[in-house]
């Protein structure tokens, strides 16, 4: 099984490390790391990380990962990984979308018509791409795996393993990376959350929604001028 995931700078580092942790423990499963070019990476959070192939070099995909964040924002725009996203999706076996990874799969016109998920800030934006937004921590329609943010990118990462691998095989990643999740605070969920809490939330990310949408609404003008 020949794994690709998209690095982009400013991509969220933990849609590509809880993921990576998962998938890279599966019996003969190789992961690459491509991007543009083999300069390291720089993620939002001033991560850095290497990639393992370009565009260019690597293997065509069986299973393609995406991961969110602002630089997806930008790839959404970008032609060349629009095309690259396009074309790997379509020969692709499973597509794998974490966070807002999903717009940009949405943006190559190949949710047209399915369920998705994503951040539970920017999931309504799938609209805009003629996809029905899911609420729901993780989506599967067809070959295409979508998670809502960050943290449910491992979630969904041992579901891919059980549907490709085996429900044993993913079981034992769970007990080897001892995944069991218990968080000191309810509220990881806008309906689990504080009104406050949620309030804050959208006050310190209106701007970064903003620049999101509009970015959003270019990559959708041009899937339809495409069309």
């Amino acid at each position: 099984m020949q794994v690709n995931i998209i690095i982009v700078k400013d991509m969220v580092q933990l849609d590509i490390a809880g993921p990576f942790e998962v998938l890279a423990r599966v019996p003969g499963w190789r992961i690459d790391l491509v991007a543009a070019t083999l300069d390291p990476v720089r993620t939002d959070r001033g991560l850095t990380i290497l990639p393992t192939q370009t565009r260019a070099s690597a293997k065509p995909s069986d299973m393609l990962v995406i991961p969110g964040g602002t630089g997806i924002d930008d790839a959404m725009l970008d032609a060349d990984w629009v095309d690259y996203a396009a074309r790997e999706i379509e020969s692709a076996r499973y597509v794998f979308g974490i966070c807002t990874g999903s717009l940009l799969i949405a943006a190559t016109g190949a949710l047209s018509g399915r369920r998705a998920g994503g951040h539970w800030q920017a999931r309504d934006l799938l609209e805009r791409f003629g996809v029905t937004p899911s609420h729901e921590r993780m989506t599967v329609d067809g070959k295409f795996y979508t998670s809502g943010g960050v943290t449910s990118g491992i979630d969904m990462a041992l579901r891919v393993v059980a549907d490709v691998a085996g429900e044993e095989t993913a079981r034992r990643i769970q007990l080897a990376i001892e995944y069991d999740p218990a968080p000191p605070f309810p509220g990881g969920t806008p309906q689990t959350s504080p009104r406050t809490i949620v309030d804050a939330v959208l006050e310190q990310s209106h701007m970064r929604r903003a620049a999101r949408e509009a970015k959003v609404n270019e990559a959708a003008a041009r899937l339809k001028a495409r069309r």
